[in-house]
């Protein structure tokens, strides 16, 4: 890029490599036109009143990109389904927001490459987190005023190697879910449910139809027909609690793998939630085994999990295991979750 000092008439679509200082005595001092400014026909009135009738101004080289331009190209490339952003560009940044509520979903090596070319920024919240519709998610920009034309070739072309792109919302596919409370003390009346109390509020707070709950003794046929009860409502996904640990009369744990899923995923690298089952039906339900620990914590292995189901992921004995990077709660005395470390994978 080349500095030069022209007259202001003539500097209409250049670069301002510096900001205009504007003075109103008692009133205001600040940046009336601030580096970076492509200067426009408008401009020029008041630019004279600043006492501007030269200018030092950037001329860019063919290979360059003023840094609004650069951001553009780069949302451009990066943003996918469920993402939007303001095309109106200043000081190279660009901001970007859900277009829905869904599950946010980020391709993290992407983001490192992009992120290791230098000079350009990508900063993005954590990957499998449920954002509100409107909700900021990244933001990006180009760190210099002029960036080579190459730099975003490059990233053009990292993210042309990600068909889904770097950032995308996921949005919610499940719309039906049931709910199964397992344990003879609870069937027979002989102490009170505290597992109906804290999965309902999970579950209604994504806007689904809720079946149930329905109650069963620690009985495996029993838990079973309450299972195809449900599945044949319609549940999408089904909540069973209790019966999950290791003790012999615990038969919620049999009574799933006897519906023969393709996918049978039991225990966990988070705390709390280690004795968590994840089970895929061959006919494409979801049934997730919520251990104890879900009736003491607020936050558990279910809450990093459920979103993920919601969105129509169908996950793997590696999905869970990289959990456990971030899956020890800090067990805060007020929880502030998701602003929080908890199922963060790095």
């Amino acid at each position: 890029m080349r500095y030069k000092s022209i007259p202001v008439e003539e500097a209409v679509g250049m670069v301002l490599p510096h900001d205009i200082t504007e003075i109103v005595p008692g009133v205001f001092k600040g940046a009336r036109f601030k580096k970076g400014h492509i200067v426009r026909i408008e401009d020029i009135p008041k630019l004279k009143d600043l006492g501007k009738n030269h200018l030092y101004v950037l001329e860019l080289e063919e290979d360059e990109l003023h840094e609004d331009e650069a951001a553009l190209r780069l949302a451009k490339a990066v943003a996918g389904e469920g993402v939007e952003w303001s095309e109106e560009i200043r000081e190279g940044k660009v901001n970007f927001k859900a277009v829905y509520e869904g599950l946010l979903k980020i391709e993290t090596e992407a983001l490192l490459r992009i992120n290791l070319l230098g000079e350009i920024s990508l900063s993005t919240k954590h990957t499998n987190l449920w954002v509100k519709k409107g909700e900021a998610i990244a933001g990006g920009r180009a760190i210099p005023l002029v960036v080579k034309k190459t730099l975003l070739e490059e990233v053009e072309k990292i993210c042309s190697e990600y068909p889904t792109k770097v950032l995308r919302i996921l949005p919610k596919k499940l719309e039906k879910a049931g709910l199964v409370i397992t344990g003879s003390e609870v069937f027979y009346g002989r102490i009170e449910d505290a597992f109906a109390p804290k999965m309902l509020p999970k579950l209604e707070k994504f806007g689904l139809k809720i079946e149930g709950p329905l109650f069963a003794p620690d009985d495996k046929d029993f838990i079973k027909e309450n299972l195809s009860n449900l599945l044949q409502r319609g549940c999408e996904v089904i909540l069973i609690t209790g019966g999950m640990s290791v003790d012999p009369d615990d038969l919620t744990k049999v009574a799933i793998r006897e519906l023969d899923p393709e996918i049978y995923l039991y225990g966990t690298p988070v705390l709390p939630g280690n004795m968590f089952l994840y089970a895929r039906l061959k006919s494409g339900q979801t049934l997730l085994g919520v251990p104890a620990c879900a009736m003491f914590f607020k936050i558990t292995i279910l809450d990093l999990i459920l979103p993920r189901v919601l969105a129509g992921e169908t996950l793997t004995r590696l999905d869970i295991a990289k959990l456990g990077h971030g899956g020890y709660c800090y067990n805060c005395a007020e929880c502030r979750y998701p602003v929080c470390p908890f199922g963060k994978i790095c």
